[in-house]
């Protein structure tokens, strides 16, 4: 992933997916806030699975980028059959996106087998991914670099949603977990674009340094202290920044969707207390099939032998 392509390919998969999962908690909040429950994926109305089969297709094109395709030989083991220095990069990546396919692939399947465990199964999951992530991306020992710069800042973001996978076993009605977390992958997406594009541009390299391939990783050299200061500085103003307009960003999104769906909705499953109770809401579909009522229409329905008034089909 140590490339312009790799960045920001890795970076809108989790752009995308992080400003799909805002927009689906907002939403659901919004219909009902008083019983809310955080699924851990959104179906897709088109597919179904389209957002785990999306994670499960970049962690595989990942995976051969790193494997098969980036390496010269187009295989990353020497001649001996040893992982050489070069190359030890590339396996850690591929664990990260192996680690990520899992955790996709097991969406499909509980979602199809149904256990009453699912949901708190998917976020272990979903933290384990994210713990290699976090133990397995790039770590500069001294973080003096300006590439190590950006790779701290990256992990301390993979922290936040690590942290917010493992809270949500605990807290699955906390609406505020689900949004830290939707947040925190979406700017993971933002830094993983930035980072490709300010390391791999030559034009937005800073003054004084340069982009030098040593040994087959990519590393910065600077002209002296005064300069390696300056790049490292300009780096935690790029992160302050997009930090502050991811925090305005995320908040105007809720406001702007709160008020679009309204906050006037509750959910209530048709059926007996006890067919309800212990259950876990599994995803958004389960979520549709509630009745909405509303005290704002004067209507009335029937279902079999019991009437509702107010109700919003």
């Amino acid at each position: 992933m140590g490339t312009f392509v790799g960045h920001v390919g890795i970076g809108l998969v989790f752009f995308l997916i992080g400003l799909w999962h805002l927009l689906n908690h907002i939403k659901l909040h919004a219909f009902h806030p008083n019983s809310y429950t955080a699924p851990l994926w959104f179906p897709s109305f088109k597919f179904r699975y389209a957002e785990p089969f999306l994670i499960m297709a970049a962690s595989v094109a990942s995976i051969s980028m790193d494997l098969f395709i980036g390496p010269k030989r187009h295989q990353p083991l020497d001649r001996d059959g040893t992982i050489p220095f070069n190359h030890i990069n590339n396996f850690e990546q591929a664990s990260i996106s192996f680690a990520m396919f899992v955790y996709a692939a097991f969406l499909v399947i509980l979602d199809r087998t149904q256990p009453k465990v699912s949901r708190s199964l998917g976020h272990f999951l979903a933290s384990i991914a994210f713990a290699q992530e976090l133990l397995l991306s790039p770590n500069s020992t001294d973080h003096i670099t300006p590439i190590g710069q950006y790779h701290f800042f990256q992990r301390l973001v993979i922290l936040v949603t690590l942290t917010t996978f493992l809270m949500g076993i605990g807290f699955p009605n906390s609406f505020m977990v689900s949004f830290v977390r939707s947040l925190s992958i979406f700017f993971q997406g933002v830094w993983f674009i930035v980072t490709g594009v300010m390391l791999y541009t030559p034009e937005f390299m800073p003054k004084g340094c340069l982009l030098y391939n040593e040994n087959g990783r990519k590393v910065i050299r600077c002209s002296g202290e005064e300069a390696l200061h300056r790049a490292n500085s300009l780096i935690k103003l790029e992160f302050s920044w997009l930090l502050i307009g991811t925090a305005i960003f995320g908040v105007s999104f809720y406001l702007v969707f709160v008020k679009i769906y309204g906050q006037k909705f509750e959910y209530f499953y048709l059926g007996s207390k006890e067919e309800h109770e212990g259950e876990e809401e599994s995803d958004y579909i389960e979520s549709q099939k509630k009745i909405a009522c509303t005290e704002i229409l004067k209507t009335k329905c029937k279902v079999g032998k019991v009437e509702l008034k107010n109700c919003l089909w």
